[in-house]
């Protein structure tokens, strides 16, 4: 069909079914936005662009074997992405489309950080131990079905009393998920590096561990010390006073966030100036 045979209504279907797609590959985006899923679309990606290359240039047996990976990956793809389906899933049945503003995400970071930081001061004074892991970019979905699902309200008060001693809980981490604490009770990966202290016991090694294979933030209070320690990329900030450990929260947290906001929200003027 030659463009002249479109009419005015033809144009106007097409741009709405445009829209309608790029905004249902948004929301997607935005489902798995904070997991794993992530991670593994880039791999996708990288199958992709190995297999358009390889066929450019002509190499058979690697073009032959992405071409398998990418035959069986659509079925692969709904046994990885189960979690990130499901949830999907019941976005859509909930209705539940648009997200929050980002000033509101700011206040409750900001609320965030100063619930851990009181939280923190309150268990370290009465060396009270504990393991508190924040979500960040990718998801900690896997670690949080290990524990006793919650989905509260951060609050300090139950942060404090989730690591009372010898209350069904205290014994594993604390995972906050999306301004909640998503779980308690949860096992973390423990760091096998030898580089490690042998002074530190399971939760700064269980702290660290989490750090090397995510990007999360894990705050550790030390039940022999007293002393409270942060774990990021892998690296453990020790014996951190309050002053640096709420500017490194407020770093991480809060003006992380607001810059990517910010950033988008310029992309955004600009684009509608």
């Amino acid at each position: 069909m030659s463009l002249s045979n479109f009419t005015f209504l033809d144009y106007i279907v097409n741009f709405i079914d445009i829209l309608v797609v790029w905004f249902v590959i948004y929301r997607l985006l935005m489902v798995i936005r904070g997991t794993k899923a992530v991670q593994l679309l880039r791999g996708i990606f990288v199958i992709v662009v190995v297999h358009s290359l390889s066929s450019l240039i002509g190499l058979n047996t690697l073009g032959w074997l992405m071409q398998q990976a990418m035959t069986w990956g659509f079925l692969a793809i709904i046994i990885i992405f189960q979690p990130e389906l499901r949830r999907a899933l019941e976005q859509l049945g909930r209705g539940k489309l648009f997200t929050r503003g980002a000033g509101q995400e700011e206040e409750e970071q900001d609320r965030l950080v100063e619930e851990i930081i009181k939280a923190a001061s309150y268990m370290a004074k009465r060396r009270i131990g504990a393991l508190i892991s924040i979500e960040r970019e990718t998801g900690l979905s896997d670690y949080i079905e290990t524990g006793i699902p919650l989905g509260s309200h951060i609050s300090s008060e139950l942060l404090i009393n989730i690591f009372i001693p010898n209350t069904p809980l205290h014994d594993g981490a604390v995972i906050l998920q999306n301004n909640q604490v998503a779980a308690a009770a949860c096992y973390l990966p423990l760091s096998e590096s030898p580089f490690i202290s042998k002074e530190l016991g399971t939760r700064h090694r269980a702290a660290i561990g989490v750090s090397e294979v995510t990007d999360c933030i894990t705050v550790v209070v030390s039940e022999e010390t007293g002393g409270i320690s942060l774990t990021k990329n892998g690296e453990l900030h020790r014996e951190l006073d309050q002053d640096t450990f709420r500017a490194i929260l407020m770093d991480d947290l809060v003006l992380e966030n607001r810059a990517t906001s910010s950033v988008r929200w310029n992309w955004r003027g600009k684009k509608d100036g």
